[in-house]
């Protein structure tokens, strides 16, 4: 199935946004053809930044933007009650009241294209109201987190504040310090919260299913098995503050034991309860995983298809794409899988048997790990040099990479990345989940790792860290799921493109390994929530279709059943990005340049597909020019 684009005209319509006059050479975005409802529009989203931020002080210590008049942000964490829930709801609504006094006849270019993202975004928050359960939100939307249930595996206050207030709160001197310890007090607060929603729910019927439960349950049992000195939300700030050169030089404190008697006074003491809280739903829970089984279940998935790809598809287009693509894809892999010898089985059980030759695997040691991270690095330093091929753009993108924390290893993602601070002080980070070697086969990792660096998600990130072309609202509306995941697979492309493979066939294999798996996705999210598939329908068709171990895949439906529709976005907006290049290759002719058009996605920033596909009808008819 090709995605047609009357599927992509949602809610905002075709308006050029990006074909207009020619900017003055060095002009900033901010000032290049200025028009004069720029300055009223800019002034609002000024507001709407100030209060997102507000609300929501993890993002503004994310970007390192707690400083000066938002230091108090340090202290904070967000509200996480139900009656914060509808404000934001009635907020959405009454912005999109707000930004339909802007007319676009008055507004440049560039302040149209924001205001039809931050429109959608508004959209978005809105039309959630029906749904009167677990997170469906603005922010829930922006962060590819929107969800059925308060708590999970992989949500909750539990698992999100220790390993938030560890990797991005910094500590550099005493008020700092302090600010950490605030909140881990505010963290009690957001578990209460959580347990109170989380009860309400189980009133209206919505209750996780029995392995989310089990999982959930069992990560906190370990959490709160750990004795409160060796919480990582205590040891984090002793280490922090060590790292200052602050302990006891210059209050003479014991930051880590200060941290210790909040842990077992305030956090325990709340997550035990939410624990009890769980554990007494067991009982109730159900086995099936779909949303279609909760209130106006239907409905709700119909709005998270749009959430996670941003455009109008159905659940059966959905499906259906998922189908076809899964088997161009394995036709490819079958014929590199002939090429070398190996013809005996499905592409999944080849796939499956070379997974598992020990010439593949790195040891399940402490030993074996690092040297896979150490691959990890060689991976992203060799790309770095081929970048030429693909992009105009000079950016540094720095990147760590660490193992995903062992306490939260079980409901974590495979991988992910951190995007870093837009004060350049604290880089991007690569997570690996490392909690067993063999879900990480060599040819596996190089796609991953283009995905989640370079040239994918660091690299996105660090077009906005280091060259601060974007204004501020766009930042912090910047989780439009299928722009943000399917230009990082295409980035994984990418890295085929631009030579990462001509001397690897297994990395090769690796990469259409893992676009199919997003195929695979595409069939086994709306199996699981549309057609009401078995949680082990869906683990067993995952494994059978790509070729990966049963752990990876359980491990991959339960979090398709917490997260539903997010890992839609993937394949979609990829199959859009390549919809919309073939698209601007044939309408340049021997104007276009593979780079620019890389470029031009990049400079753009997250949007929703609808208004990248309006990007590139006004890169066309400016003649291959990028106009931002």
């Amino acid at each position: 199935m090709t995605l047609d684009r009357r599927h992509l005209l949602t809610a905002v319509a075709a308006t050029g946004f990006i074909a207009a006059a020619p900017k003055p050479k060095g002009a900033s975005p901010a000032l290049a053809a200025a028009a004069p409802g720029d300055a009223a529009i800019n002034r609002y989203f000024d507001t709407v930044s100030d209060f997102i931020l507000a609300n929501s002080p993890e993002n503004a210590t994310g970007l390192g933007l707690d400083t000066g008049k938002r230091a108090a942000l340090k202290s904070r964490l967000g509200d996480a009650s139900m009656a914060h829930i509808e404000a934001d709801r009635a907020w959405c609504k009454a912005g999109l009241a707000r930004l339909a006094t802007f007319p676009d006849t008055g507004l440049s270019p560039p302040a149209r294209l924001n205001k039809a993202v931050v429109k959608y975004a508004f959209e978005l928050g809105r039309d959630a109201a029906p749904f009167d359960y677990g997170e469906n939100t603005l922010a829930s939307a922006m962060n590819e987190a929107a969800s059925p249930y308060v708590v999970s595996q992989q949500s909750g206050a539990y698992s999100g504040a220790p390993e938030f207030l560890d990797s991005q709160h910094q500590v550099h001197n005493k008020a700092d310090a302090e600010a950490y310890l605030d909140r881990v007090h505010e963290m009690a607060r957001v578990v209460r919260q959580e347990t109170e929603r989380v009860r309400k729910d189980a009133g209206l019927g919505v209750i996780a299913p029995d392995f989310i439960l089990a999982n959930t349950i069992g990560q906190q049992q370990g959490l709160l098995a750990i004795p409160a000195a060796q919480a990582r939300l205590a040891t984090a700030l002793g280490r922090k503050v060590k790292d200052a050169g602050l302990s006891g030089a210059h209050s003479g404190e014991d930051w880590q034991a200060r941290a210790t008697a909040l842990v077992e006074r305030e956090v325990y003491p709340a997550l035990a309860d939410q624990l009890a809280t769980l554990q007494g739903l067991q009982a109730k829970a159900g086995h099936d995983a779909g949303v279609w089984r909760l209130p106006n279940g239907e409905a709700y998935y119909r709005w998270l298809l749009r959430e996670g790809t941003t455009t109008a598809l159905t659940a059966d287009e959905v499906h259906t794409m998922g189908l076809e693509q899964n088997r161009a894809i394995e036709a490819r892999m079958d014929g590199l899988l002939r090429a070398q010898g190996m013809t005996q089985g499905s592409v999944g059980q080849r796939m499956t048997a070379l997974g598992k030759d020990p010439k593949y695997l790195f040891a399940d040691t402490d030993a074996g790990r690092e040297q896979l991270i150490a691959y990890l690095n060689g991976l992203i330093a060799g790309v770095r040099p081929k970048l030429d091929k693909a992009f105009t753009l000079k950016l540094k993108a720095p990147v760590n990479v660490k193992r995903v924390p062992i306490d939260i290893q079980d409901g974590a993602g495979q991988g992910y990345m951190n995007s870093g601070s837009l004060d350049g002080s604290r880089p991007s980070t690569y997570y690996i989940n490392l909690k067993s070697t063999s879900n990480w086969p060599k040819f596996s990792l190089p796609s991953l790792t283009y995905h989640e660096t370079i040239p994918g998600h660091a690299w996105q990130g660090a077009y906005l860290t280091e060259t601060g072309k974007l204004p501020l609202i766009r930042i912090l509306l910047s989780g439009f799921n299928a722009y943000v995941e399917g230009y990082a697979l295409y980035a994984e492309q990418l890295g085929d493109e631009i030579g990462m493979y001509d001397d690897d066939w297994a990395g090769r294999l690796g990469y259409l390994q893992a676009q199919k798996f997003r195929a695979v996705r595409l069939v086994v999210d709306t199996g699981l929530h549309a057609k009401r598939w078995s949680r082990e329908k869906a683990i067993d068709w995952a494994m059978e279709n790509s070729g990966r171990t049963r752990q990876s895949m359980t491990s991959e439906i339960d979090r398709y059943t917490g997260t539903p529709a997010q890992a839609c976005g993937y394949k979609v907006g990829h199959t859009e990005i390549n919809r919309l290049r073939d698209r601007a290759k044939a309408g340049l002719g021997g104007q276009y340049d593979l780079r620019v058009f890389n470029d031009l996605l990049v400079k753009t920033g997250a949007v929703p597909l609808t208004v990248l596909g309006d990007v590139v009808d006004g890169y066309i008819k400016a003649g291959g020019k990028v106009e931002l």
